[in-house]
């Protein structure tokens, strides 16, 4: 009887264990996790055109997951989508005037945010531009990008449309065999 009892003990840990295993693992393919963890800081760019960008995308630099889309909204004034990214609070040495674009993964991937270093030297003069100087930083803080802060709009590039490339493609294509 003893023997009977302990080995339903083991079962009910190894059931538990499976469960809990399971639990983490839908929790890391669903990124649920990220809920959980700490927000890190926001960061906005400008796009003319975000093609299927979607809230909770990537966003990566040099190949690397740093942060998450956190919301999409558009300037009826300016004609553009105004994307908020949130970066993990430990890449925090992103140069300001780091250009960044809208990718595919692959051929008819998801589409996402990559970043591209910049210098972090260059004077960028915009009077209608969000880049906060407080003189009460460290000299080579203010050289990053911070909470709030806005990407250079002229170091932005929008999404590539597939239909528009081929598009293209056919329309040269045509012309060159009209000549």
């Amino acid at each position: 009887m003893q023997s009977n009892r302990t080995l339903e003990i083991w079962v009910g840990i190894f059931v538990a264990l499976g469960f809990a295993a399971l639990l983490m693992l839908s929790m890391k393919v669903s990124h649920l996790g990220d809920l959980f963890a700490e927000q890190g800081y926001a960061i906005t760019a400008r796009f003319d055109n975000i093609g299927g960008l979607k809230v909770k995308s990537p966003v990566k630099m040099s190949g690397v997951r740093i942060g998450r889309i956190a919301d999409i909204r558009y300037d009826d004034d300016k004609y553009q989508a105004i994307v908020t990214m949130q970066i993990d609070p430990q890449y925090d040495k992103i140069p300001y005037d780091s250009s960044t674009a809208i990718y595919t993964a692959g051929l008819l991937g998801e589409q996402y945010i990559g970043l591209a270093a910049g210098t972090g030297l260059d004077d960028w003069d915009e009077e209608d531009e969000d880049l906060s100087d407080s003189s009460d930083d460290a000299p080579e803080e203010k050289y990053y990008l911070k909470d709030g802060d806005q990407l250079n709009p002229g170091l932005t590039q929008s999404a590539v449309i597939l239909e528009q490339l081929i598009g293209q493609f056919i329309y040269n294509t045509a012309a060159k065999d009209s000549e």
